[in-house]
Parts: C-alpha cells; sequence; structure tokens
C-alpha cells in the first residue's frame, strides 16, 4: 500500500496533468517575437502584410494583405485586434475580394492603411488597387461605420477630379486630426476634413522610394522610405522636417548600413503609449508570403534629427522595451545537424511537452522546408513552411510552433526543393540562388509560455 507521502504525490500529478489540459491553447506571452510566424486564437498564421494598427475602444486592430501561397492576387484585408500586441485574434476580413471593380478578382490589393475621421467618425481604409502586371494603379477608399468592419469600396481617390495613379502609399494622421496620403517618390497629400478625397498637395520630398511610413514626435517628423528592389530587402532610409510642408531633410539610414533593415521593409509606424516609435516592417518570402512571410517590429530611438534602431532583438518585452530570452523556459534543447537541400529527406523529432522551437541559419543559398506536427495517433495537427533564404547571413529562431495540450508529438521538417526567387518588372533577378535548409537546434517546452 502507498503511504500519506507517496498518495499526496499521485494527487499531484493528477491534479498538473488536469491543469496541463483545460489551459488555453494561446500564449500568454507579453513578447513580440520577430522573423517567425505568429498565430492567433485558433492557431492560425497571422496573416496581415503591408499593415497597419490604430489604437481603438482600448485595443490595437491590425489591417493587413491577407497573402497566399501561390498568387499575388488579392486575397482581402484581414482584420485583427489585440489588447498586448503579442496575442492575436482574427476579427473578419474587413474587406474581402469584390465582385468587380478595382479589388475585384485578379486585382492586387496592398498597403492597406486605415484612419478614424474625427469629423465624420467613420473609419477609412485606403489601400493601392492594381492589375497583376502592376499598370493599373489606383488609391482605393472603402469606409465602416465600426472599426472591424466590413468595409464598403467606394472607389478611387481623386484630386482634381482625377484618379492618383500611383502605386505604394502609405497615410499619416496628425495631432490636429487633418489626415495625410503618402505616395512614392515623394508627394504628401493632405485630405478633406471628411477623408473621402484630396483637399491639397502639401509638399513633395524629393528622393523618397516606396513603402512610406510617417509618425511625429515632439514636434518633429520623421518620414521612412525603402529603395526599390522588389520583393528583396534593402537599407531603408528617412526624413525629417518640422513642418509636414518642409523643407524635408534627408537622414541617411535608420538600421546599420548593410543589415537592410534587419532584413524588413518599413510599412508603418505605431505610437505605443509611453511616446516610444515602434517601427514595423515586412519580411517578405515570395512567393510563399502567407506561410513564410514574417514580421520585424522593433522599438526606435527619436532624439532631434536622429533615428535609429542600433541592434536587432530576437524578442522583445513590450512594457520594458527591452530584449528577451524566449528559449530560456524550454526544457529540453537538443542540438540538430540537419543541413540538406534533398526533398526526399526529411527529419523526425518526437518530443513530449506542448510546442517546440526550432533554430538555424539563413543566408543566400537557402530555401524553402516544410513543417509538420503529428499527434500520438500519427494525425496531423500543424502544418506550415519555413524560409532559410536571406541575402544578409542570419542565425536565430525560425519558427515557434503553436502551443497544443502537453503530450507526445513528432515535429517533421524536410526540404521542400524550392526556393524565394522573382523578378521586377525590368526583370532583374532576385532571391536565393539554391535550396539548403539548415538548422542547429530544437527547443522543447513542456509548459504554455507566460513571460
Amino acid at each position: 500500500m502507498l503511504d500519506i507521502k507517496e498518495i499526496t504525490i499521485v494527487i499531484w500529478e493528477v491534479l498538473a496533468l488536469l491543469y496541463i489540459n483545460v489551459l488555453p491553447v494561446h500564449s500568454a506571452s507579453k513578447n513580440i517575437i520577430n522573423g517567425i510566424p505568429w498565430y492567433d486564437q485558433n492557431g492560425k498564421t497571422v496573416n496581415a502584410h503591408g499593415a497597419c494598427i490604430i489604437q481603438d475602444a482600448g485595443k490595437y486592430w491590425l489591417f493587413g494583405e491577407y497573402k497566399s501561397d501561390n498568387s499575388n492576387a488579392f486575397q482581402g484585408f484581414g482584420c485583427y485586434s489585440s489588447e498586448d500586441l503579442s496575442n492575436w485574434r482574427f476579427e473578419r476580413m474587413a474587406l474581402p475580394v469584390q465582385k468587380e471593380g478595382i479589388l475585384g478578382p485578379n486585382r492586387v490589393g496592398e498597403r492597406v492603411k486605415v484612419m478614424r475621421c474625427p469629423k465624420t467618425g467613420e473609419y477609412v481604409m485606403l489601400m493601392h488597387a492594381d492589375d497583376l502586371g502592376y499598370k493599373d494603379p489606383y488609391i482605393g477608399i472603402a469606409t465602416s461605420k465600426t472599426i472591424n468592419g466590413e468595409y464598403k469600396v467606394k472607389g478611387a481617390l481623386t484630386y482634381h477630379g482625377q484618379p492618383i495613379k500611383k502605386w505604394d502609399m502609405g497615410v499619416f494622421q496628425d495631432e490636429d486630426g487633418k489626415g495625410y496620403l503618402l505616395i512614392h517618390h515623394g508627394p504628401i497629400y493632405r485630405l478633406t476634413d471628411d477623408y473621402l478625397s484630396i483637399d491639397t498637395l502639401v509638399a513633395h520630398v524629393s528622393g523618397m522610394g516606396e513603402s512610406p511610413a510617417m509618425f511625429k514626435k515632439n514636434g518633429m517628423y520623421y518620414l521612412l522610405s525603402s529603395n526599390l528592389t522588389s520583393w528583396e530587402r534593402n537599407d531603408n532610409f528617412y526624413f525629417t522636417a518640422t513642418s509636414l510642408e518642409g523643407p524635408w531633410k534627408y537622414q541617411g539610414l535608420f538600421c546599420p548600413e548593410g543589415s537592410l533593415t534587419w532584413n524588413s521593409q518599413c510599412t508603418f509606424v505605431l505610437m505605443l503609449p509611453d511616446g516610444t516609435p515602434m517601427y514595423m516592417g515586412d519580411r517578405w518570402s515570395y512567393p510563399h508570403q502567407a506561410s513564410c512571410a514574417t514580421y520585424v517590429w522593433m522599438p526606435m530611438q527619436a532624439e532631434g534629427e536622429k533615428l535609429s534602431i542600433p541592434t536587432y532583438w530576437h524578442s522583445w518585452d513590450i512594457q520594458s522595451k527591452k530584449p528577451s530570452d524566449v528559449l530560456e523556459t524550454a526544457s529540453e534543447v537538443r542540438p540538430l545537424s540537419f543541413h540538406s537541400k534533398d526533398a526526399r529527406k526529411e527529419m523526425r523529432i518526437r518530443f513530449k511537452g506542448t510546442h517546440v522551437a526550432l533554430h538555424g541559419k539563413t543566408g543566400p543559398h537557402g530555401g524553402y522546408a516544410s513543417i509538420t506536427m503529428l499527434g500520438q495517433m500519427g494525425d496531423t495537427l500543424y502544418s506550415s513552411m519555413i524560409d532559410c533564404y536571406s541575402k544578409v547571413p542570419h542565425e536565430g529562431i525560425r519558427l515557434i510552433t503553436p502551443e497544443l495540450k502537453y503530450g507526445d508529438y513528432t515535429l517533421i521538417v524536410k526540404p521542400t526543393g524550392d526556393y524565394s526567387t522573382w523578378s521586377d518588372k525590368k526583370q532583374r533577378k532576385y532571391g536565393a540562388d539554391d535550396c539548403w535548409v539548415s538548422l542547429d537546434k530544437v527547443y522543447i517546452f513542456s509548459t504554455f509560455t507566460n513571460h
């Protein structure tokens, strides 16, 4: 028979197992982890690129391009909400593919931005709409009475009665409530009071590139922009001015030269509650954007004319604005020596826990790998891909799987034999030159994260 001590231990073990199995399957993390897929309340990848965030009703609302893995055609604009910028809830497709028009089938919809108009109370959505050949550009406009839509397309934004036939765009809302449209290569337009058309051209910033993003701090306006390298990352740069009308001053790079803006392209800057500007960038992965394109969000240092993100953080704490180690709670770390491009070869990792993190390298010779998580009965619980390409070599976290109930699982990693490659309008070639997959560690977690 068991003595009292042994009975007590058994009871606590049973209670622990019961507790583990009733825990929710989402992370309580308060960290932002860069360069890996994020998951919503259903364990699906957060799919919101070329995005923006607005704060409304005590929440953060993320709007972005809902990408697919096999086409650049418009799939819709997704809407997500969060209370902490780390745990995201999919709300709905805020604007789906339309039956016809500038955002109809076989069109492009990009750079979605949303602002609440102070005069009307409406939520106004602006975006780049185009054909698949990028030869029929418009700035589209849609509105909704509620933050999470569904938004109704109003047509194309006009200036002097004519549509603006440009592509990359951003928006900025000043402290006085006036809204502005930012266009690639320099134009800054002030919107009318209802945000539904253009009032006037207030400035033209000579030397600006694509993907414009703007914020204001302590009376200084900062305008971020990228060079023109299609989906490839490049060293983004910025301008400053004390007035939107200018003069605008070119200031150079805000990340170390050669870092390619920490392998990302700017899309938006969110002002955090303490006044810290948070850079939002996309790490594109054409053509597998839905699975493999990820995000780089980092706090920026802004003082006078100086703007910088001096170092890259794999993960950082939202409250302290300091780097964090999301791998420190792993219960086990196993070395891996997986370096393969053979689509017939796979690596199986059997583990007992809640989730795993894969660590490895990216570089110019890297390709795609498929990731599959199997349950104890061999059923597929999760599948996705990772991209091991980057023009600048990098080492770090490649993937953290969704958190599941504590149990026995098998993770399968398999090179797909393909890689990220594309050409731009001028037929210049970009992307990887091979399809290697390189992983060196797996971190196994036995409990849910709670950083």
